[in-house]
């Protein structure tokens, strides 16, 4: 396991099920440079938690879109695999379409550059915020059973959108509207003395 935050998003091309549903063999995570990105990892392909994780990010699309954020899963199964699982209904356990990329890490090289092998061979449930400079800004890593929680992705789009625009920091629970910190003593002070019995 490795923290890639600050650090360049490792870049990758691979096979993968575009959000139209063609097939493609080359599709790169660097085509999608000066853009924000979040990429999630993911262990199998017609598993359990897994569809309604991918459901989960699928259903806020139209929020990351807004926030000018592209969305691409990773799991270990073939592009043939993905479209299938998007070609079942999602009655019958499948995903029906989804509004993303799905790539295909056949040979383990992706979820290795980023850390993210699970014992077992496949990969951990693992997010990363990647900024328009291809920096890594925020991950998190969830063992097999823990389902992650998307709209805590959202919250950090904004927050890092809210450092970018105005400078200051996002203190513990902060949410769009909220008020900032700004990182200085005095700064701190302020935002304590109003808000440290809330938090």
């Amino acid at each position: 396991m490795s923290v890639l935050v600050t650090q360049q998003a490792p870049d990758f091309t691979s096979a993968a099920v575009l959000a139209d549903g063609s097939i493609v063999d080359n599709f790169s995570l660097s085509s999608l440079k000066g853009k924000k990105i979040m990429l999630f990892f993911y262990p199998l392909d017609f598993t359990f938690v897994c569809p309604s994780e991918i459901l989960a990010h699928h259903h806020r699309m139209a929020q990351f879109a807004e926030k000018g954020v592209e969305v691409v899963g990773v799991s270990i199964d073939s592009q043939f695999t993905h479209n299938a699982w998007r070609n079942t209904d999602t009655k019958d356990g499948g995903l029906g379409k989804v509004d993303f990329p799905l790539v295909a890490d056949v040979n383990h090289s992706i979820m290795e550059a980023y850390g993210v092998v699970h014992p077992a061979g496949i990969a951990l449930r693992a997010s990363f915020l990647i900024d328009e400079d291809f920096v890594v800004r925020h991950q998190v890593v969830n063992d097999l059973p823990l389902g992650r929680d998307v709209d805590e992705m959202l919250r950090m789009v904004d927050a890092l959108e809210f450092h970018t625009t105005h400078g200051e920091v996002c203190p513990a629970g902060w949410s769009k509207g909220d008020e900032g910190m700004k990182d200085t003593p005095a700064g701190v002070a302020e935002y304590l003395a109003k808000n440290a019995d809330n938090l």
